[in-house]
């Protein structure tokens, strides 16, 4: 089909009302139809050139540089897109509109929601990416934590058919930068999916300290639950220094706690770990110092590790589903030969999060206009 330009009476200028009513930006010269296409095969696939080599079996000659160029034009205004959907739900003005949207696409009655954050690591080029020769120490790469957020309700989670855990539907935050914006976006995220018309709110992550403290800013009234693998970590570091690594008495000290815990008894733990603050005082300085950080870690937590009240109401006391979604992630990001510049991997990371999130189509949406 043969794009048709001519003159603009109004205006005076050449325009191409066939590319108007695409949508289509300066010098783009792929049809929304296939930019699609080759956009998602790019979120699908571990790397542009696979991509290209996919678009080659439709029978469309194709390029990584092309489709590159591509994901960022799309990504572009996914991200930006993005932004607009996180003001609008934190904006005075819009708020009311992003929680009676919410309303309409949530189940009626009770429901509780969850959210999970955590953080993984990509390889980025650094200041002095590319410079020769090797043999000069430069800063060539750099590794940056992406902050990782879900959000799904507790009736989604179910069983495979092996008895695996598996979350029918759930929603996403990842973001580079500072855990300050990522808190804001996951909070935009958690009000686009029920936040005020769920009864009950759980955050379930590990102990990072930022993570908490995301947590308190944006989620004060939510019920706190450590992630139970990570509390059982600290306990067996405990029992390591006390008896040393991998003996018998380490073993026998810390199982019972760890059923304690995990079965209602964490006051009892608590009480357990403060006496033995007092003990340690007269043991070496390094296990002192070992005992009081490992009591603190928990001093900290002592709000967010009631797992037998959390199970009872069929909340997770693991924040596995966070770090399965981490790592596919990384699949995509953190593969061998990948060297992301900043914007490459946000204008991806927004295609990504864009078909996740069901907000693919509004992508390729273009406002109407005259021809």
């Amino acid at each position: 089909m043969e794009a048709v330009y001519g003159t603009d009476p109004a205006s005076g200028k050449r325009v191409c009302p066939l590319r108007e009513l695409w949508g289509l930006e300066a010098k783009e010269k792929l049809s929304p139809v296939l930019s699609e296409k080759l956009c998602r095969t790019a979120t699908a696939t571990f790397s542009y050139e696979r991509a290209a080599e996919v678009a080659q079996t439709w029978g469309v000659p194709m390029d990584d540089s092309t489709l590159c160029d591509c994901v960022k034009r799309k990504g572009q205004r996914a991200e930006a897109q993005c932004e607009q959907r996180v003001e609008r739900a934190l904006s005075v003005e819009t708020r009311a509109e992003v929680v009676a949207e919410a309303k309409k696409s949530v189940p009626r009655g009770e429901f509780s929601l969850v959210l999970m954050l955590d953080e993984w690591m990509v390889r980025e080029r650094g200041e002095q990416w590319g410079l020769k020769p090797r043999e000069i120490q430069a800063k060539r790469v750099e590794w940056h934590g992406m902050k990782t957020g879900i959000v799904f309700r507790l009736d989604q989670r179910a069983e495979s058919q092996s008895g695996r855990p598996v979350i029918l539907e759930k929603f996403y935050v990842c973001y580079r930068g500072d855990p300050w914006e990522a808190g804001r976006r996951l909070y935009a995220e958690a009000l686009r999916r029920g936040l005020v018309q769920a009864k009950r709110v759980y955050v379930v992550a590990d102990g990072g300290v930022w993570i908490w403290k995301v947590f308190e800013d944006r989620f004060p009234d939510a019920t706190g639950v450590l992630d139970f693998y990570h509390a059982s970590q600290h306990l067996w570091a405990l029992a390591h220094e006390l008896y040393g690594e991998g003996s018998e008495r380490a073993r026998q000290w810390v199982e019972p706690l760890l059923h304690q815990l995990k079965h209602g008894g964490e006051a009892g733990v608590l009480r357990t770990l403060e006496d033995l603050v007092e003990l340690c005082r007269q043991m070496k300085e390094s296990t002192a110092q070992t005992v009081e950080r490992e009591v603190n870690y928990f001093r900290n937590h002592r709000d967010h590790i009631h797992y037998r009240a959390a199970e009872s109401q069929n909340c997770p006391k693991g924040s596995g589903a966070v770090e399965s979604t981490c790592s596919q992630f990384q699949d995509r990001f953190k593969r061998t030969g990948q060297f992301w510049t900043i914007p490459g991997k946000r204008n991806l990371m927004a295609l990504e999060l864009a078909r996740r999130n069901d907000d693919w189509d509004q992508i390729w949406q273009v406002e109407a206009g005259p021809l």
